[in-house]
């Protein structure tokens, strides 16, 4: 389950839920990708995050948000961005763990790789079930960003029903209160 990312654009904060974490994982600037992982990886050791791992980290949100737009068109990934989410899928990632022990089984502190592998291991989940119809573009015209709908019925329109999905049911209102004023009605 995705904890979505708090994004700004035109200077309105707003939280964007890809759905999935490694869709979470490919917004927001390069410059919070490090606070991103941290955030999101707490036992992640934020000095850890040096220029290497900062590299690799943009190597693999590339490679997924470029699979996640080829799939949610429809369109075949580039097999080079598949070689890359399976390389790093392929290492030792962050081993689950039930909270409320007294004890942490391994290491205390996760490395950035670790971070990465389980980034990737969750692309791995989300494009296996690209058949689905559940990758899917924002329906707002000026977004386009991409999702994993995890609604039941498989009907989410927009990445953000605070941001897209209010500014689309504003323009319809305000589409019908003109027609209105224009025809009489009002």
């Amino acid at each position: 389950m995705s904890a979505g990312r708090w994004l700004e654009t035109d200077g309105t904060r707003w939280l964007f839920d890809a759905g999935a974490d490694c869709l979470d994982f490919t917004t927001g600037p390069d410059a919070d990708l490090a606070g991103w992982l941290c955030t999101r990886f707490p036992r992640l050791d934020p000095a850890e995050v040096g220029e290497r791992e900062l590299v690799d980290a943009r190597s693999l949100r590339d490679a997924i948000g470029r699979m996640a737009v080829a799939a949610a068109d429809g369109d075949r990934a580039d097999p080079d961005d598949v070689d890359t989410v399976n390389l790093f899928a392929a290492t030792p990632d962050v081993p689950p763990a039930l909270p409320g022990g007294r004890r942490h089984a391994g290491a205390a502190r996760i490395r950035v790789a670790q971070a990465l592998s389980s980034l990737a291991r969750d692309a791995v989940a989300v494009f296996a079930d690209t058949g689905s119809g559940r990758l899917r573009r924002c329906a707002a015209a000026d977004c386009r960003r991409v999702f994993h709908d995890e609604s039941r019925t498989i009907n989410r329109r927009w990445c953000s029903m605070q941001r897209c999905g209010n500014r689309a049911k504003v323009r319809a209102y305000r589409e019908r209160a003109g027609l209105a004023e224009r025809d009489g009605h009002f």
